[in-house]
């Protein structure tokens, strides 16, 4: 109805603003087509990959499964609305064990070469009993990294103590949102040392007893790929007018160093040999390319108590070009319904796919000598006992 006062004084409709995100459309579609691969093979609870560029922290593409159709979504249940990288949590297992490595690095309680002894597979504290997946003996804190002990995790966690290792945890930007700009990001969940129990400090190098979300892993992994900084995660670059003038602009912003450079490349060396035949994930390796990453193997919370007996979140989070990093991914899969699910067997093999794609994509140039198919190469002699579960 018209409102007779006010006639002659109609304003025009104006176009609203445009927002230009930092998403890169064939990046997002690589990643979605991927993980829509990986959901139909494995069938899991949840699927979500995030990339993102580790110098300036830009988001160039986040997905996750189950998905809606947003042009449908009365179609959809809440569950398959949730954006699942910054609103679900889960316990990271073995990809957090960069947090303790790099820390005792840092405050100089180790160095790569420095020797530590895994128990043979079994290490009694506090009266109970961690396990490695495998028997390993002396390994040197770069092969804790590579092999994935946990007890050499936990025994680097002990000599750098609960105050410091908690300061590192902090550092990385877990226990905290990373305050990208979307609705719905939780902080995870980090106790302070005062709410650890005596196991605490043993189990959560191995990424039991704390929850983070999939971009703070990403992001923290990003801190490795970054030198040691660590960057803010960014979602938007720019917001335009209906003239294609910008109003509001966003620039990439550093956090804080977390490491030094010098700690960040002892960590990427050891990444490195993650991805290789004595890592704990061959299969996350892309042909002419030095690949640098972690996997991770976490049971799942039962929610009476305790964990679910062979239920397991995998994951794999790492950057490529090793040394000169385009983009840091992560990859994690919620009870993938298969029997002996690793990180290594299930979301390193989705890495690798995503991973190929997007160095075509980039024109990136191989650096790395490329084994023709029907050769075997010849294996390097092993200096430790069997890789440990990722």
């Amino acid at each position: 109805h018209e409102l007779v006062q006010y006639r002659g004084l109609e304003t025009p409709a104006k176009d609203g603003c445009d927002v230009r995100l930092t998403i890169d459309m064939q990046l997002q579609n690589i990643v979605e087509s991927e993980l829509d691969a990986a959901f139909a093979q494995y069938k899991p609870q949840m699927a979500a990959a995030v990339m993102l560029r580790p110098t300036t922290g830009e988001i160039l593409a986040m997905a996750s499964r189950p998905t809606f159709d947003a042009n449908d979504p009365r179609s959809s249940t809440p569950d398959q609305q949730k954006d699942r990288p910054i609103s679900d949590m889960v316990e990271p297992g073995s990809t957090f064990k960069i947090v303790v490595t790099s820390g005792a690095l840092e405050e100089k309680v180790a160095t790569p070469e420095t020797k530590i002894y895994c128990e043979n597979g079994a290490y009694s504290y506090a009266g109970h009993i961690l396990h490695d997946a495998h028997p390993m003996g002396m390994l040197t804190l770069h092969e804790v990294l590579a092999h994935s002990s946990n007890i050499g995790a936990a025994k680097l966690a002990l000599q750098l103590g609960k105050d410091r290792f908690y300061q590192y945890i902090r550092r990385y930007g877990f226990g905290e949102t990373t305050g990208i700009r979307l609705p719905g990001e939780i902080p995870g969940l980090v106790n302070p040392p005062y709410r650890w129990s005596e196991l605490d400090i043993t189990r959560i190098p191995m990424g039991q007893s704390i929850a983070v979300t999939p971009l703070q892993m990403v992001t923290a992994m990003s801190v490795i790929a970054n030198g040691g900084v660590l960057m803010k995660p960014m979602i938007i670059s720019e917001i335009d007018d209906a003239d294609n003038r910008p109003v509001v602009t966003y620039s990439p912003t550093q956090v804080r160093r977390v490491v030094s450079t010098d700690t960040a490349k002892k960590i990427v060396s050891a990444l490195k040999d993650v991805v290789s035949k004595k890592g704990t994930a061959p299969e996350a390796a892309v042909p002419g390319f030095a690949v640098a990453g972690k996997t991770g193997t976490a049971e799942k919370i039962d929610p009476k108590g305790g964990y679910m007996q062979g239920k397991y979140v995998v994951s794999f989070v790492g950057f490529m070009p090793a040394d000169d990093p385009k983009f840091a991914l992560l990859v994690v899969i919620d009870d993938p319904n298969i029997p002996r699910a690793f990180g290594g067997t299930v979301a390193a093999p989705v890495f690798s796919k995503i991973a190929k794609r997007v160095a075509d994509y980039f024109g990136l140039q191989p650096t790395e000598p490329v084994v023709p198919p029907g050769l075997v190469e010849t294996p390097k002699k092993l200096t430790s006992t069997l890789p440990g579960r990722g």
